[in-house]
């Protein structure tokens, strides 16, 4: 049974302005601009700070365009418009260093922590719906250091490769799950060195690989140099049972947190488990650090709810804005 999600982000933010970086406070103290205390190393990156709204989003777009024509709906997509997501990069990006510096610079002049995703993997997703990644394993090693140059000593937090450790061995020849596995425990050592840089290794979800499994793969993936795991990124199994995955995963790994994509869970999966543009789907919690869950770290969303799966159940490609399948996930988002 098809137990993936993905969406392959496709529309990214121009390079063609550069900000000045924001001078980071040291651990412990406030902001600059008194917004919160900084965690220190190795603590909660999301606890005390905020994660940033963009102003740009396809969300906020639809609703400006709607606002006269459809009201009732354009306040529907302010559900999705209002809240922090991520920021995701990969092949697409022409210059990553130029298009991270300028997505993390515009973050960093608010006081808020971003939320990037790295997803250039050699290999990615196995040939299917956001297929692409790095040619080869030199050619991804350059590339996550120049997203991590990108970032250079500001915070953030990154979540790294989603779907690579659940596919491992859905495509992979042995040499190449080999090769992926240090493609990626080199990747945590490069985007940690500054110690600003918090990394989750993506972990799949709940209903994909039996927590001994993906324990086993994160240690082989170098978790133990990572902040954490990531679990639900782009699926819709409940919060309630991606905690208790994540959990069982954690006490095999010496108590390692994680956070939880709750962007499209809010009705759960559907019974076949469908990851594609399946109906019936809804937003589910908003983004918080206050999870009332010691190993969980934060509630985030890491999936764009309103962007394809891919080109499936009437779907435009992946990553593409999807304006009548976010108006559904919002109409039936719980209150």
């Amino acid at each position: 049974m098809e137990r993936r999600r993905r969406v392959f982000p496709w529309v990214v933010a121009s390079a063609a302005l550069h900000c000045a970086c924001i001078p980071r406070p040291e651990a412990g103290t406030p902001d600059a601009r008194g917004s919160a205390v900084l965690p220190a190393p190795g603590e909660n990156p999301f606890t005390g700070g905020r994660l940033f709204v963009d102003p740009g989003s396809s969300a906020r777009k639809q609703v400006e365009t709607w606002r006269d024509t459809r009201p009732a709906d354009a306040a529907m997509i302010e559900k999705i418009a209002r809240e922090p997501q991520s920021f995701w990069f990969g092949d697409w990006n022409q210059d990553v260093t130029a298009d991270v510096d300028w997505r993390v610079s515009q973050i960093a002049r608010t006081g808020a922590l971003a939320l990037l995703v790295a997803y250039d993997i050699p290999h990615r997703d196995c040939g299917n719906h956001s297929a692409g990644g790095a040619s080869a394993a030199e050619a991804y090693k350059a590339w996550v250091r120049a997203f991590a140059r990108g970032i250079g000593t500001r915070r953030a937090a990154v979540i790294l490769e989603p779907d690579a450790l659940g596919l491992l061995k859905d495509c992979l020849t042995p040499a190449q799950q080999e090769e992926r596995l240090a493609l990626l425990t080199d990747a945590v050592t490069v985007l940690g060195q500054s110690g600003t840089v918090s990394v989750y290794i993506d972990a799949g979800n709940a209903k994909w690989q039996p927590p001994p499994v993906m324990a086993e793969r994160l240690r082989a993936a170098g978790i133990a140099g990572a902040r954490g795991f990531a679990l639900n990124v782009s699926n819709f199994v409940t919060t309630e049972e991606s905690v208790a995955y994540g959990k069982e995963i954690s006490a095999l790994l010496s108590s390692k947190p994680f956070v939880v994509d709750t962007s499209r869970n809010g009705n759960g999966p559907t019974k076949e488990l469908q990851w594609c543009n399946p109906d019936g789907r809804a937003l589910g919690r908003p983004p918080s650090a206050e999870t009332g869950e010691p190993l969980v770290d934060a509630y985030l969303w890491i999936k764009l709810p309103g962007e394809s799966d891919g080109a499936c159940n009437g779907g435009p490609r992946a990553g593409e804005w999807w304006p009548e399948y976010a108006l559904g996930l919002a109409q039936r988002a719980k209150p």
